[in-house]
């Protein structure tokens, strides 16, 4: 059984400025496999490990930012039952009909405090990774085409009134708080990472005037040497470097940011901890916030804290 009945990250839809560069940045560059185009002019991408039909959706659109980040639910019963928990809560919810997006059964929509659009769903089609699931070889030869993440793991938003996302994501949809970075005055949270697995998160937020915006989309790989080999990767492609490759106080993450040719932020990262419900969470102060974000330099830089799409 789920934790709560929300398995884990679904899918990022995010908006690019030139659908051509999204296309080939996403595909060529980050490494993704190209899974279908719809007639909406949508892109659909998938890690080579993922075995689901898709994790990324791009679209072309006059400002670069996120449409909606979805989790995969357990089951449609699992679905149902918590729109009507979300409804119950107060939360305005829309079903989307089944095949709206490719390969992607029906999904509950609704909008959090902090302006983000959230989606839920049961059924996507599967795809698999290329390896089967009898005596499986150890990795696939595609998964070296670009920096090639094994999957899409979490994204980071910014946005008002967190606390009352928290609530929501916790008292609703069975995530709990793993981390967390308090204000001066030791009560509110500046952010906070968020888990329905065993991960140190699946989703996190950070407090922000601005509603709606993202701040990275976060791909997994499988080492430290794999995200030196990425920032290599982003290097000979011209890529603009945000920050790393560094590690995190946050979850002890190994971690580069950079950029997308929209200017959405997204990150590589490999390590950090696996956790679990029962454990509480961790708390971090404003005078250590530098090492909590960037654990070797233990300091902000402007651009990681100011620049979100």
């Amino acid at each position: 059984m789920a934790i709560g009945g929300v398995l884990r990250p679904g899918h990022a839809q995010i908006r690019v400025m030139n659908l051509e560069e999204g296309i080939h940045f996403y595909g060529n560059v980050l490494g993704l496999q190209e899974t279908g185009r719809d007639a909406q002019g949508r892109v659909y991408f998938k890690a080579w490990d993922e075995r689901d039909h898709s994790s990324v959706v791009i679209r072309e659109a006059d400002r670069a930012g996120i449409d909606h980040f979805a989790f995969k639910v357990q089951s449609k019963s699992v679905l149902s039952k918590l729109d009507s928990d979300l409804r119950a809560y107060g939360v305005n919810t829309e079903w989307v009909p089944a095949g709206e997006m490719l390969e992607t059964g029906e999904r509950v929509r609704f909008q959090v405090a902090s302006g983000h659009m959230i989606e839920l769903y049961a059924d996507k089609g599967v795809v698999g990774n290329g390896l089967g699931m009898l005596n499986p070889e150890a990795w696939q030869p595609m998964a070296e085409k670009g920096i090639a993440p094994t999957r899409m793991d979490h994204c980071l938003l910014y946005g008002p009134d967190i606390e009352k996302v928290e609530a929501l994501f916790r008292d609703v949809l069975g995530f709990y708080k793993v981390e967390h970075i308090v204000l001066e005055d030791d009560k509110t949270d500046l952010a906070i990472w968020l888990s329905c697995s065993i991960k140190a998160h699946d989703i996190a937020f950070v407090r922000h005037a601005v509603p709606g915006m993202l701040h990275h989309v976060s791909f997994l790989l499988d080492s430290w040497e794999k995200v030196l080999r990425a920032a290599d990767l982003m290097s000979m492609n011209r890529v603009s470097i945000d920050i790393g490759p560094t590690r995190h106080g946050v979850t002890r993450g190994t971690t580069i940011y950079a950029f997308d040719p929209s200017g959405n932020r997204f990150e590589t990262f490999a390590g950090g901890y696996q956790t679990y419900p029962d454990i509480p969470p961790i708390k971090w102060t404003m005078d250590e916030v530098g090492a909590a974000v960037f654990y070797h330099d233990r300091k902000l830089t402007p651009s990681f804290l100011e620049v979100v799409s």
